[in-house]
């Protein structure tokens, strides 16, 4: 048999039939890749890059403009959120509301104040006011008081031995109920009074003529009285009354009299 032929570009044996490894660079063009660089882009595969939309902004710049979602930028202008006209509107009308209702106060204390004075007015020249004298009949007024005080000055001043003559006086110058509340009270008082030999002065202070119609008169009188007991010193005190009095031929006649 003759020697084995080598067949060029074969390496060693192998099995029959089945090529072994290409010889050289394995490539057969020897560098790889044609390029030799690999990707075309240089940049690996195409879709190794992820998801488009994850990269952010082509440009890298982020917001076009440079601030973000616009929807995160409040007000366009920087003045925060658009002023209500509603708002705006009720600022501008409180003032002049205010005015309005001080306004309106003070019409309202004026016509208080002149319903007031035409109320006063009216009281003055209705029939029961201008029918009281005692307001515009000077004259007769101080001869009231006059009547009045000296009457009462007579009929509340006495002496110890001698009150019969207060006694008499009373009787003309007392009329009515007066006369009736006098004479029961000064019963009992002449009594006393001669007993204890006490003595009794009276003095009107002062006196006012409250209303005076026709011939009919309402006073009110203080008094001061002082009361003397033999051997022991004298006390003072102090009398409200409220008299009535009446007309009868020029002299004021005291009807009535009411402690207060």
């Amino acid at each position: 048999m003759g020697k084995p032929v080598d067949v060029p570009g074969l390496s060693g044996s192998g099995e029959a039939g089945e090529p072994g490894v290409p010889t050289g660079q394995g490539d057969p063009a020897g560098q790889g890749d044609p390029a030799g660089q690999g990707d075309p882009a240089g940049q690996g595969d195409p879709a190794s890059q992820g998801d488009p939309a994850s990269q952010g902004d082509p440009a890298g710049q982020g917001d076009p403009v440079g601030q973000g979602d616009p929807a995160s930028q409040g007000d366009p202008a920087g003045q925060g959120a658009p002023t209500d006209p509603s708002a705006s509107r009720d600022s501008a009308a409180r003032p002049a509301r205010l005015r309005r209702a001080f306004v309106f106060g003070a019409v309202l204390v004026l016509l208080l104040a002149g319903a007031g004075l035409l109320f006063q007015a009216h009281r003055l020249t209705s029939t029961g006011a201008t029918a009281n004298r005692a307001l515009t009949d000077a004259s007769a007024t101080t001869r009231a008081i006059g009547d009045v005080s000296n009457t009462l000055g007579k009929v509340f001043s006495y002496a110890a031995e001698d009150t019969g003559a207060t006694e008499d006086a009373a009787k003309g110058l007392l009329g009515g109920r007066a006369a009736t509340q006098y004479a029961a009270l000064f019963g009992e008082l002449k009594q006393r009074a001669a007993e204890q030999k006490l003595s009794l002065t009276t003095h009107v202070v002062r006196a006012a003529v409250t209303r005076l119609t026709g011939d009919r008169a309402e006073l009110l009188v203080f008094l001061d009285q002082r009361a003397q007991r033999e051997g022991k010193p004298a006390t003072t005190a102090a009398a409200q009354l409220s008299v009535t009095a009446q007309l009868a031929d020029g002299h004021w006649q005291i009807t009535d009299i009411r402690a207060r």
